[in-house]
């Protein structure tokens, strides 16, 4: 489920090999505080995970990014779940946090590794496929990875302080 440094790019973030179960795994230390919950493939996921998003950046002091940090999440995990219905087992989806005293990241996992094209745009009239421009739109920046064999992430950043 790791990547070895460098598969995919994500700031300052050292993963180790692939562990057997999904979630957590080797960080560089500069993450002093990483998060990471596995949720079944169910509509519930996402407030969950809104749930738990909030409840670690209150306790870390984070609350001016509650507001954009839980819409990001939303989107992510949606994506994730979306991925993972089109596969026949619906797999898991992991949520994972990384804070440090510079950034948030907020990664959603799936295993849906072929659909890691993110690029498709939204028509206007659309009524799903906008939740990538809103990730855009709210976050320094984002990406997608494929992660070892069978994982793809999408990700994005949050500054944690305002920069002088």
């Amino acid at each position: 489920m790791y990547a070895t440094p460098g598969t995919v790019t994500r700031p300052d973030v050292q993963v180790g090999p692939e562990p057997r179960s999904s979630a957590g795994g080797a960080v560089h230390n500069d993450w002093p505080l990483v998060s990471a919950l596995e949720f079944g493939s169910l509509p519930t996921a996402v407030a969950c995970a809104r749930a738990h998003t909030r409840s670690v950046l209150v306790e870390r002091g984070l609350r001016h990014l509650v507001d954009d940090a839980v819409t990001l999440t939303s989107e992510l995990v949606t994506n994730a779940l979306r991925a993972s219905w089109t596969l026949t087992n619906r797999p898991p989806v992991v949520l994972r946090l990384l804070v440090n005293e510079r950034q948030l990241l907020i990664e959603a996992w799936d295993q849906a590794i072929e659909r890691s094209d993110l690029s498709r745009h939204a028509t206007d009239d659309a009524e799903h496929g906008r939740g990538l421009l809103v990730v855009a739109a709210l976050s320094n920046r984002w990406g997608v990875g494929r992660i070892g064999s069978r994982h793809k992430v999408v990700w994005c950043e949050l500054r944690t302080a305002s920069e002088s």
